[in-house]
């Protein structure tokens, strides 16, 4: 780790979070006061910077807005009841963000930028973590191309950047969730696995159409022949089938969850069957209709856990089984919580203490 007089630290001069209503918090809206900042130029990374968040110049000709090169993470702090500020595995963040800076033909980001940065930055901000339990600090590190140049090729300037934002829930209420089978969220070869920016870009259009429908978010299927559920929204998708937990297995379509990887660990070590293998439309389909489908849930960062209560595939709407009686999102989804607020033991070392 780099230390902290390595970082340039400039602080606001006098805070804004006596004007937020912390009771009442939107999602990604509300920003903390500072933000981390670095540059990349011929081959090498400038000295971070921490300073007042704001706004920052561009030129018009940015590489980024042309050609696509922007990737962005996502994690979230979490207040303790013991006082402590808690940031959940960043680590696995940290290399999901590199392996889609290699994709994407950008540069690594040194860890110590990262980690050091989130902790530098969450220290310095750490009045803004909410208190309330169902709360958290959301922090968003993000690169960019900064290229002022039209032409198609990697640029060979970047920045890097990380900004923080108190947060609420980011569902309210069970999701109703619709089977794509039209449009395509990511194909083999392609860079679905990749936190890539115009990967959400693309998903608007048909998410905004089943929204007009009253559905909430989508369940994405395969680019090939619709047949198999990849991810659900902005999720990993789990199902609960016959007493197994079932998700789809990582491939170049699905996104490396950092909360994918750590409900299926805990749900390994509390023993219950777990499957990564692909499961058809057909197969969700049957489970609801011969009453063996008992769960469906999604798992993410800014979810956390997003149980689905209605399912509609082609012209049917399903009711699901009723939240009450799931056991396995319902039971490793609190223990996971548990874990990031540290209310219990964290034998696994994925927090980091701010």
């Amino acid at each position: 780790m780099i230390e902290t007089q390595d970082f340039e630290i400039i602080r606001k001069s006098e805070t804004s979070i006596s004007e937020i209503d912390f009771a009442n918090l939107p999602f990604g809206r509300v920003f903390s006061d500072h933000m981390l900042i670095a540059q990349y130029s011929k081959g090498s990374w400038s000295r971070p910077t921490i300073k007042p968040y704001g706004d920052i110049n561009i030129s018009p000709a940015m590489s980024a807005i042309h050609y696509g090169q922007s990737i962005f993470e996502g994690l979230k702090a979490f207040k303790s009841d013991n006082g402590e500020t808690l940031v959940f595995r960043p680590d696995m963040n940290w290399e999901r963000m590199n392996n889609s800076a290699q994709r994407l033909c950008m540069p690594k980001i040194p860890k110590e930028y990262f980690i050091d940065g989130i902790k530098q930055l969450v220290s310095l901000d750490q009045a803004w973590v909410p208190e309330d339990p169902s709360c958290s600090l959301y922090i968003r590190p993000f690169m960019f191309a900064t290229d002022p140049f039209l032409g198609v090729k990697p640029s060979e300037t970047y920045t890097f950047m990380i900004i923080t934002s108190p947060v609420g829930p980011y569902y309210a209420k069970p999701l109703h969730l619709k089977v794509e089978t039209e449009y395509t969220r990511a194909a083999m070869g392609g860079v679905g696995f990749a936190k890539a920016a115009g990967n959400y870009g693309s998903a608007m259009l048909p998410a905004k159409l089943a929204q007009d429908k009253g559905i909430d978010q989508l369940i994405w299927t395969d680019a090939k022949e619709h047949k198999y559920i990849e991810e659900a929204g902005t999720m990993n998708m789990m199902v609960v089938i016959d007493g197994k937990l079932l998700t789809a297995p990582l491939t170049s379509t699905i996104l490396p969850g950092v909360t994918r990887d750590s409900f299926l660990t805990l749900a390994r070590e509390a023993g219950y069957p777990v499957e990564e293998r692909k499961v058809s439309v057909a197969e969700l389909i049957d489970a609801q209709e011969n009453g063996t489908l008992e769960e469906v849930f999604g798992v993410g960062t800014a979810a956390t856990i997003a149980q689905v209560e209605k399912l509609t595939f082609q012209d049917n709407t399903y009711n699901l089984a009723p939240i009450s009686t799931r056991e396995i999102s319902v039971k490793i989804g609190q223990l996971l919580l548990d874990i990031k607020k540290g209310n219990v033991n964290d034998s696994r070392g994925w927090n980091m203490t701010v």
